[in-house]
C-alpha cells in the first residue's frame, strides 16, 4: 500500500508541475500580447496586397472533358 501512496504524491507532483508550467504559460503569452500592442504604432501596417485577377479562361469545357478522360481511363 506504501508504494501506491507513493505512486499517487508523484502523480500529484507532477500534475500541479505541468499545471503550474501551462498557467505560467498563458500568463507570458498575455503579457507579450500586451507590450506588442503598445509597440504597434511604431512599425508600419503593411497595405492589403491585392490577388491578381483570374484570367478568363474561355476553354473550361475542354479543360473538364480532359479531366473527365483522365479520370475514366
Amino acid at each position: 500500500m506504501d508504494i501506491v501512496l507513493q505512486g499517487l504524491v508523484l502523480m500529484g507532483f507532477g500534475m500541479g508541475f505541468v499545471l503550474a508550467f501551462l498557467a505560467l504559460l498563458i500568463v507570458v503569452t498575455l503579457v507579450s500580447m500586451k507590450v506588442v500592442a503598445k509597440f504597434d504604432s511604431i512599425l508600419p501596417q503593411d497595405a492589403p496586397k491585392k490577388k491578381p485577377a483570374a484570367a478568363a479562361s474561355g476553354n473550361d469545357d475542354a479543360n473538364i472533358a480532359l479531366a473527365i478522360a483522365v479520370a475514366l481511363g
